[in-house]
């Protein structure tokens, strides 16, 4: 029987989504709660990895059990043996074809910038910060740059491991609410470090360090040492994945707004 589960958390208490040898990635927490209410070993397969730092209000993974346990089961007893900062969501019964990576059509994520003189203190480690004002127009002209199928190495960490930089953006917006800045972006995939590079470069179109021509030419130009640098992990939102409705999942997206 294959289980596909919908999760959130909190990325500050995790190193990411990876299992870790020092059982501190998001994986280890639910492998192991999963294993508490089945009474077996599994694995878990998500749609996406998260970095050290990195949250998900819409997480999706799936694991493969030969216990049979109803669907409410996998929630409540998973979330009875994680910590209050890691949640699943949903549970669903989905065929054996079905995997929550490779059946992925689209993967959402959100970065929610805190733009004000001082620090949120209610709000350390849920949004990056930026001190200094930023030309909201001015980022919205140069974000639409980025739709469409495009090397993305002028945004690439050095490390990532792709078989190829090339992806294509779906949707790539910013709009402003109160002292907060939301940027919006969904893609087929994204590379390491993709979308806290993209954001860093746009906060510099804010700023006025870049013009929105400039902003483009470092997308052509495909070179990750002319960019600015990486943004912080804190603001970073995995808010969904788009699969086909054949899957018949639960609601597979979520919004921070």
């Amino acid at each position: 029987m294959k289980i596909a589960i919908g999760i959130e958390y909190h990325g500050a208490y995790f190193q990411g989504w990876q299992s870790q040898p020092n059982a501190l990635g998001v994986q280890d927490a639910i492998e192991s709660a999963i294993a508490a209410v089945g009474g077996e070993k599994v694995r878990l397969h998500a749609a996406g990895r998260t970095d050290s730092g990195v949250h998900a209000l819409m997480q999706v993974a799936h694991f493969e059990t030969s216990v049979v346990r109803p669907l409410s089961a996998w929630v409540r007893g998973a979330n009875a043996h994680l910590p209050a900062w890691v949640r699943v969501l949903w549970a669903a019964e989905v065929a054996d074809d079905f995997h929550a990576r490779f059946s992925a059509r689209a993967r959402s994520y959100q970065y929610v910038l805190y733009n004000h003189a001082v620090a949120p203190a209610s709000q350390h480690g849920r949004v990056g910060w930026y001190h200094r004002p930023l030309k909201l127009e001015a980022m919205q002209q140069a974000v639409p740059v980025l739709l469409g199928e495009h090397d993305f190495s002028a945004f690439r960490a050095s490390e990532c491991q792709a078989s190829t930089p090339v992806r294509t953006m779906h949707r790539a917006e910013v709009r402003q609410h109160g002292r907060y800045i939301i940027f919006s972006f969904q893609a087929n995939a994204f590379l390491q470090h993709q979308i806290r590079n993209m954001v860093g470069a746009l906060v510099y179109v804010g700023q006025g360090k870049l013009s929105v021509a400039e902003f483009a030419d470092l997308l052509q130009h495909q070179d990750r040492r002319l960019s600015p640098p990486t943004f912080m992990p804190d603001g970073l939102y995995f808010t969904g994945v788009d699969y086909d409705p054949s899957w018949e999942l639960p609601s597979s997206e979520a919004c921070w707004d």
